[in-house]
């Protein structure tokens, strides 16, 4: 295998890790900066750069610190809190502010007593996710930080999202987000929820660190739905994004933890609400909708797509239908798209969509093909799909970037 095709971690979110304020939050999906920075530098200062599905802000942040004018569009609203923390301008007393305000939360929070009736959240079964320790650090932590507002309570919300992960049983050794398998119960141990507290106070005075490094260019987040939300942005040079892969990861799973404790969801089913909005989402009711779903007009790739789509049906046993209707539906949703940002596209401008395939009971689906042959489809020259990375073990498993320019 060549180097090119080689599993490249850099192109991945393990190469954000400690790129200042790109590695502020953890989200495996994700896709790496050094993928970003080597498409925006080839444009001209000042350029219009938009991403569509915002994520973490990998892009809008990327191209505000090479200068440009970064924008985006997510329909989830813990993901546009995360992506304007992340670009913000910070005023560069910043750093001191959040390190005294960091050392406050957790003096404020050994204030409450070990069997404090602070709020946490409705997570099913939390207690396999934290020990007794931990979560009464979490518990009092948040009450602590609850007292403050603006730039700083988002930073310390930022270092608490980050200490409740430090200190979970999640695991981050494969593709998705899994926690471990519970195992007997703990007793309370007050040294876990100090240990608890000074990762949130390391974490705290990493990302005052980094906050005070202001950016050259600036960045707009807005909440909408990259189908019919790009409106109301600026006409783009650029259109530069990763959007869900067609492989049934679900980014509302992947956030729970952190969407729970900053109160974006509260009942389970929120979150299956909030991901049947999302193109290729698949978690809670939104994976049951999809047994009445039904598209109400053709794509261009509909010969080749129904028929993977039959195939998957049939040789999918008991699950077959659904995950046919969830790639049907997935391509359904990408044709909307296409045909959104392509009005909001200056003539002559491009775009880069890094996407990977995936595979059904033996039956690939080749994403990249199909977002090149819409492309096509809607007047785009120069489409073009190169391969970059193979993604996992899995053989047939690639990630590409699916280039095109708008005539």
């Amino acid at each position: 295998m060549t180097d090119t095709l080689a599993r490249n971690e850099h192109m991945t979110f393990k190469a954000n890790a400690g790129v200042g304020r790109h590695g502020w939050l953890r989200l495996t999906p994700a896709y790496g900066v050094r993928v970003v920075r080597e498409r925006l530098e080839q444009l001209p200062p000042g350029s219009v750069v938009t991403d569509p599905f915002s994520g973490t802000g990998t892009t809008p942040l990327g191209a505000a610190e090479l200068g440009h004018f970064g924008q985006s569009v997510d329909v989830n609203p813990f993901l546009i809190w995360l992506g304007r923390t992340k670009t913000r301008h910070y005023d560069p007393s910043i750093s001191l502010e959040v390190l005294d305000a960091a050392s406050d939360v957790v003096r404020h929070s050994r204030s409450y007593g070990v069997r404090d009736r602070l709020w946490q959240p409705r997570i099913f079964r939390i207690e396999r996710w934290w020990s007794p320790g931990a979560l009464h650090a979490l518990r009092t932590l948040r009450a602590s930080i609850d007292n403050y507002e603006g730039a700083v309570r988002d930073l310390l919300d930022i270092a608490f999202c980050r200490t409740l992960i430090d200190v979970s049983s999640a695991a981050f050794n494969h593709q998705s987000m899994s926690f471990s398998e519970a195992g007997p119960r703990k007793r309370f141990d007050i040294g876990e929820a100090e240990a608890a507290r000074e990762t949130f106070l390391i974490e705290a005075n990493d990302l005052a660190a980094s906050a005070a490094h202001d950016l050259p260019g600036s960045a707009l987040i807005l909440h909408g739905d990259s189908r019919n939300g790009v409106a109301d942005l600026e006409p783009a040079d650029l259109v530069l994004t990763s959007p869900p892969y067609c492989n049934r990861m679900s980014y509302i799973r992947e956030l729970r933890p952190y969407m729970y404790w900053m109160r974006f969801l509260d009942e389970a089913s929120d979150a299956g609400e909030l991901d049947w909005k999302a193109i290729g989402g698949t978690w809670g009711t939104a994976t049951s909708k999809l047994s009445t779903w039904a598209a109400d007009y053709p794509t261009p790739v509909d010969e080749e797509l129904l028929d993977v789509c039959e195939a998957i049906a049939r040789d999918g046993e008991k699950n077959g239908r659904v995950l046919a209707a969830y790639v049907h539906k997935y391509h359904y949703d990408m044709w909307g798209h296409f045909e959104a940002i392509t009005g909001h596209l200056k003539t002559g401008g491009s775009v880069s969509y890094i996407v990977g395939n995936s595979t059904f009971y033996g039956h690939e689906v080749p994403v990249q093909k199909w977002y090149a042959d819409m492309l096509r489809a809607l007047g785009y020259e120069n489409v073009h799909v190169e391969t970059i990375r193979k993604r996992n073990s899995n053989k047939a498993l690639f990630e590409y970037d699916v280039s095109a320019t708008k005539p």
